[in-house]
């Protein structure tokens, strides 16, 4: 798939380049970054490169990750980062952060709103899942203000810095924003 960008009321979303791996290194040099995100440790400037001009354009071109850089249209100045990885058919996984200067007014939740409508309607996707190290309470903050529904913790559910550690669980479904579903879903009683 060729590359999309969205619009919300505030924000440009655009796939990150080559022309923005200075700005993504300095940016994954924050140690919020660094402490809760699955990113290398220390991020070098190699990894950079090689996610501005490997990682993401892959992505896109094997439709198995879409990657968006946040911006602020006015300026281009960067706010945060988006990806959604396909996990399966109709399933997906989110996973962002936002800039140390930007975090506290709402960027990361008005972008992961706009992706998963986005991934609902035009991938079909039926259940995007969100992850975060426990603890993580920035993460699953922006988690549930944009409706996702928080279904638990994993034991050992995902690896950061080579150790296992546990996780929540959550996922958000296109009836929660009010959408309609590529595949019925027939909850379980209660």
């Amino acid at each position: 798939m060729e590359p999309v960008a969205l619009t919300t009321d505030r924000l440009l979303l655009r796939t990150p380049t080559s022309q923005d791996t200075e700005t993504v290194l300095a940016a994954a040099q924050d140690p919020d970054i660094l402490r809760w995100t699955t990113i290398p440790s220390p991020y070098l400037p190699e990894h950079a490169r090689s996610f501005t001009e490997q990682l993401v354009p892959e992505g896109w071109v094997n439709d198995t990750m879409f990657t968006w850089g946040l911006f602020l249209p006015e300026g281009e100045d960067l706010v945060g980062m988006l990806g959604l990885s396909m996990r399966s058919s109709g399933m997906a996984e989110i996973g962002y952060w936002g800039t140390k200067e930007h975090r506290g007014n709402g960027y990361v939740t008005e972008a992961v709103r706009a992706v998963c409508r986005w991934g609902f309607s035009e991938l079909s996707i039926d259940r995007v899942e969100w992850r975060a190290e426990v603890g993580n309470q920035p993460s699953r903050a922006v988690a549930e203000r944009v409706g996702f529904v928080v279904e638990g913790l994993l034991r050992a559910g995902l690896v950061h810095q080579g150790v296992r550690r546990d996780c929540w669980v959550g996922a958000l479904l296109p009836s929660d924003l009010g959408l309609a579903s590529t595949t019925p879903y027939l909850p379980a009683p209660r």
